[in-house]
């Protein structure tokens, strides 16, 4: 049994059955058998489905947005934006899925080839509970334009969000067995990921979470696709805006009250404007409207959940112990729920464990650097590859950042953000593979070569 707990109260207001084995069995069978379908469908009935997806979500934006602050905590204000990138991801592959699979002729000496994107099966899909909807729809809209068959095992805690999905999948009027939720522990995901009806496997979460699954899918030979963890830097340099870069740090580092792969978890802040950006940051921080997560004027809500908030707290207290000072916050607010105040740590031992650790709530990290190399190198001094900030006017500084900086994603003078058009992923120990835009709708197809007789001009029929 899952139980839905809002974060904000520490109450139960919902429960949820476990799938049983029999059931497991029954959604693995009947998504194999929609696969034989949908796998022949064309590329306008898929586009079709997907805007009626879109349709379904936009809505019930609000019904859904507040689900999601209810499970988890987030702010209403992000839920709602966060339905509302759900149904631009499915309109954009709805809108540009078919010229992103066009064949692709290739001439040869001794004919000519065709390369064409076929689908490949029943993907399975571990997604985490910090944007319930929004990890989703990056595998499933991408899914549904292959020709593939999706399969959630969702967390535990939003669990009433993977419902939610289901049935606007279900209103739009897919096929039965097209996008079905396994609700089922993570105890019990192995056998569904050997299960040979599956062909692939993608995975949103911890680094541990990460080696488990791709050490059950290497013995099954099946793709997967890895998003995992982050310590993402957001580096300042002297030409740049740094009073907006301390304002926009606040976000980045407190949105989703810290609870994102790609929040700015490290402020790097060249030695010539750091007590600038400090004041600046420290004043925000200090300040953030932290409440009702409901309410229209409320900036960060709870963690999503007590045992969250301590393992953050925790965190605090080790960087403390290795000669980190405690500027303002990262403290337990004292009332029901999972509350915290957001944090700024300076002072920080970059050699320390502390400083390579992935800190998953409001509190950051702030390091001084006495020169672009320094920033460079305290910003590749984790194990983590996934994205960056970078904060400069200096075109030469720009493009030193973008080719120099270990991660997936690199942006300048903004907050980092997923958006449908670009490619998202990691390097390092934040995981491989790539969603979002064409990258992520061919990383579960297979790139097939067709070969044909030169005199043949006519080839396979494309869709």
């Amino acid at each position: 049994m899952f139980k839905s707990i809002n974060p904000a109260t520490g109450e139960a207001f919902a429960e949820h059955s476990e799938h049983s084995a029999h059931e497991v069995e029954a959604r693995i069978a009947k998504a194999a058998e929609t696969y034989r379908h949908w796998r022949t469908t064309s590329y306008d009935e898929r586009t079709a489905l997907l805007a009626k997806i879109a349709d379904a979500f936009e809505g019930d934006t609000q019904r859904l947005a507040e689900m999601a602050t209810r499970e988890m905590g987030k702010t209403l204000k992000s839920a709602v934006a966060e339905v509302e990138k759900c149904v631009s991801g499915f309109r954009y592959y709805a809108e540009h899925g078919p010229a992103l699979l066009a064949d692709t002729e290739i001439e040869m000496a001794s004919g000519r080839a065709v390369a064409r994107w076929l689908p490949m099966g029943v993907v399975l899909a571990i997604m985490p509970w910090n944007f319930p909807y929004w990890q989703v729809v990056r595998f499933l809209a991408p899914a549904i334009m292959a020709g593939n068959v999706g399969l959630l095992k969702h967390a535990s805690l939003t669990q009433g969000c993977a419902q939610l999905i289901e049935e606007m999948v279900a209103k739009a009027g897919a096929p039965e067995g097209l996008f079905q939720n396994l609700a089922i522990p993570s105890s019990k995901v192995e056998p569904v990921l050997a299960d040979p009806r599956i062909v692939a496997v993608t995975l949103t979460g911890s680094e541990g979470a990460g080696i488990k699954v791709a050490e059950a899918a290497g013995r099954e030979l099946k793709k997967v696709v890895l998003e995992l963890g982050g310590s993402d830097p957001f580096i300042v340099m002297p030409s740049a805006d740094v009073a907006k870069a301390a304002e926009v740090a606040v976000t980045a580092r407190t949105q989703n009250a810290g609870q994102s792969c790609i929040c700015a978890k490290r402020m790097i802040v060249h030695a010539d404007v750091y007590d600038d950006f400090v004041a600046g940051f420290e004043k925000g921080m200090r300040e953030l409207a932290i409440g009702d997560p409901m309410a229209e004027g409320t900036a960060m809500g709870p963690l999503s959940s007590e045992e969250a908030r301590g393992t953050v707290l925790e965190q605090v207290e080790e960087a403390t112990r290795e000669g980190a000072r405690l500027l303002v916050g990262a403290e337990k607010i004292d009332q029901p729920g999972a509350w915290m105040s957001a944090g700024v740590l300076v002072d920080v031992p970059p050699e320390g464990k502390f400083a390579k650790e992935e800190i998953f709530g409001p509190v950051a990290m702030v390091f001084k650097a006495e020169d672009i190399d320094a920033a460079i190198r305290l910003a590749n001094d984790v194990p983590f590859g996934l994205g960056s900030s970078v904060w400069t006017n200096d075109p030469q500084e720009q493009e030193r950042f973008a080719r120099d900086i270990e991660a997936g994603m690199t942006a300048v003078n903004a907050m980092l953000a997923s958006v449908p058009e670009a490619p998202f992923g990691g390097v390092k120990r934040s995981g491989h593979g790539r969603e979002l835009g064409p990258w992520g709708l061919h990383e579960f197809m297979n790139l097939k070569a067709v070969m044909l007789p030169k005199s043949d001009k006519s080839g396979p029929a494309g869709d």
